[in-house]
């Protein structure tokens, strides 16, 4: 369905006529460009929207189905770009990525919105108390809208950061670290800085080339001005990248520390095991020789056989079990 729809001439909002085909013509006529933003739209109802404004039917396609890598492609008479929103939800310290769609032609930007994380109607208020950097055109509303998402992506890896260090203090609590469920909370965190990952990284192509730094630099559609913003979101689009490879390297390194404890551990118990399964077979041994209980050992005759035996397995358990704690078995 259609959100919103306006016409922006020299900075300012305006009400334009409800005709698609009317509002481009007079923001083109006024210098200005309209805006029309849909949240999830089904085909009929974008099809108004497409003819009117002339879009490809390949981004067309994208923009309807959805779940699509972040990109930016050049058709003749628009540009078309996908971004992904990251949503983390503190509750379950679990990390989702909608989807948003910008199409940017000569004098109207189309934004189509996937799933409930998108930032665009922040977006639209902030520019619209901006006038002077909303007066620069479709190309002002592209910039807002990845520089609003790349900000967010800084903010979700820092708590997943935050979220990093305790699950870290867990693994490395001695009464904790070998717990059952840790290493499936190792998983699901690095599934989650992988979801993550898909959302940012391949952005970083897209912006660098509407910075005009990148192969293709030559993008149509975006003002010589305005490439010094996109190098701007191209650098913290960096930092949030070097941050994501930062915690998917230390939680694959903290898996694997907690994968030796786990290991060192199952030695522990191994020892104190074939320990205590050592000491019971000596006096089981001891005990299964008298028990045969044949004529001819002397011993059976003798008086003081049985305290002496009975000594004599004291005196080994002993000494067994020094030997093993002195090694640090028990």
């Amino acid at each position: 369905m259609i959100v919103d729809c306006a016409i922006y001439r020299h900075g300012h909002r305006s009400e334009g006529p409800e005709d698609m085909s009317d509002a481009l013509a007079e923001a083109r006529a006024a210098g200005g460009f309209v805006w029309i933003g849909l949240y999830e739209p089904s085909e009929r109802e974008f099809d108004l929207v497409t003819q009117e404004f002339g879009l490809h039917p390949l981004a067309v396609e994208d923009a309807l189905n959805a779940h699509q890598r972040p990109k930016l492609e050049v058709y003749d008479d628009s540009l078309f770009m996908v971004l992904k929103p990251v949503v983390y939800e503190p509750e379950s310290d679990a990390v989702s990525a909608d989807e948003v769609m910008v199409f940017v032609g000569d004098g109207f930007v189309v934004t189509v919105r996937h799933g409930e994380g998108s930032p665009l109607a922040a977006v639209r208020h902030r520019l619209e108390d901006e006038p002077e950097m909303l007066d620069k055109g479709p190309t002002a509303v592209l910039y807002a809208i990845a520089d609003a998402v790349v900000d967010h992506y800084l903010e979700v890896a820092t708590e997943l950061q935050t979220d990093l260090d305790e699950l870290e203090a867990e693994v490395f609590r001695p009464e904790v670290g070998g717990s059952r469920n840790t290493a499936s909370r190792i998983y699901t965190f690095k599934r989650q800085v992988l979801e993550f990952r898909r959302a940012t990284g391949p952005l970083t192509l897209p912006v660098t080339r509407l910075a005009g730094t990148g192969p293709g630099a030559t993008v149509p559609f975006v003002h010589d001005k305005a490439r010094p913003f996109f190098r701007d979101v191209g650098d913290h689009l960096t930092r949030v990248n070097e941050s994501v490879e930062a915690l998917d390297r230390l939680v694959s390194d903290i898996l694997s520390a907690h994968l030796a404890q786990m290991s060192v551990r199952q030695n522990d118990d191994m020892r104190k095991i074939s320990s205590w399964a050592a000491m019971a077979a000596v006096p089981t041994m001891i005990a299964g020789i008298y028990g045969m209980n044949f004529d001819h050992m002397p011993e059976l005759h003798w008086l003081w056989s049985y305290p002496a035996v009975i000594l004599l397995m004291a005196a080994l358990e002993m000494l067994l079990y020094r030997m093993f704690k002195g090694r640090g078995w028990l």
